[in-house]
């Protein structure tokens, strides 16, 4: 059983202002290997298994200012909504979270068989096999999906289809807030970092697509989200194939690869082996002075501890007030 979550007033944790001047130097943690990049097979939209009875929370917070969450590959929803069980404890007088299923079957992630072997099936947010960033440097942007263009869309409207379906659910639950933000774990967590610089791409173009169309991310929760970020852009069908290949061939002077300029909790587990990673999404992807480093000591997993939980929501807290999202503290 569980341990009960003291619930009571705590003092505040503090969380870091990530400047270039503060972001820790390099460390000697292994850099995991990625698997050698080659295109998806595959015909159509995969289907989505029937998913578990809903997990919603109940009555007042049908109302609340709703946060995305989504699960780390090779989990899904339902896992995600346990791991996640402090955070919400916390979070649930201010938000309503909202649990996401990826589109992809595979197989299980590391160590969750030990724990949740049963609650299958599990799944992905890019095809299994698919090693999503596995060539170009965080330096240079975000990264294709796949290496063709007909073969992105199809991915990236799965990938749309399954947050639609969450967020309409949500909606058929009653709950009526505004969706705010984005929380992500490990693949979930590069999901979110990809989502944001979308719509912000998106409100520069004044193009949103339908999946954004009722939604206005404010920020993201980024646990243990690595670089590169992927291109969720989806392009016109009439387009040409070549001018959809990505990564586009570089200037040769004064190339700035375009950065998150919302704002971005990154949370790093100090004993993560992704580690390396995990610091150069926060160093490449996002501006300098909108991003908040969070560092704790843990591995690769969801922070459970009291003390390490009220870092995060703190500055979870601090940025919704700022944002105006949250007037109550």
């Amino acid at each position: 059983m569980l341990e009960a979550l003291q619930l009571w007033a705590t003092p505040a944790q503090t969380f870091t202002p990530w400047t270039k001047s503060s972001t820790p130097s390099t460390v000697t943690l292994p850099t995991p290997r990625l698997q050698q990049r080659h295109e998806p097979s595959f015909t159509s939209t995969p289907t989505p298994a029937p998913a578990p009875a809903p997990q919603h929370q109940k009555g007042p917070t049908l109302t609340l200012p709703r946060l995305l969450c989504l699960h780390g590959g090779g989990t899904n929803a339902r896992i995600f909504r346990s791991q996640c069980r402090a955070l919400r404890a916390r979070l649930g007088p201010y938000f309503r979270l909202v649990f996401a299923d990826a589109p992809f079957f595979t197989t299980p992630g590391p160590d969750v068989v030990k724990v949740y072997e049963k609650w299958g099936p599990f799944r992905s947010w890019f095809p299994p096999g698919y090693g999503v960033g596995a060539t170009g440097s965080p330096r240079d942007g975000p990264v294709p999906i796949c290496e063709s263009a007909s073969a992105s869309r199809t991915v990236i409207a799965s990938i749309e289809s399954s947050i639609k379906a969450a967020m309409a659910e949500d909606d058929q639950a009653g709950a009526s807030g505004p969706w705010v933000g984005v929380l992500g774990f490990s693949q979930g967590a590069k999901m979110a970092a990809s989502l944001l610089l979308r719509q912000q791409q998106q409100q520069q173009s004044d193009r949103r697509s339908l999946s954004d169309s009722s939604v206005d991310y404010r920020f993201a929760v980024l646990l243990a989200g690595r670089a590169p970020m992927v291109s969720l852009r989806m392009e016109d069908e009439d387009e040409d194939e070549d001018d959809l290949r990505l990564p586009l061939p570089l200037p040769t002077f004064g190339f700035i690869p375009e950065t998150i300029r919302l704002p971005t909790i990154h949370v790093h587990g100090m004993k993560d082996p992704g580690l390396p990673l995990h610091r150069e999404l926060l160093e490449y992807g996002c501006d300098e002075g909108s991003a908040r480093l969070i560092e704790w000591d843990g591995e690769h997993r969801v922070p459970i501890r009291s003390k390490d939980v009220l870092a995060v929501v703190d500055a979870i807290l601090a940025i919704a007030r700022e944002t105006g999202v949250v007037t109550r503290y």
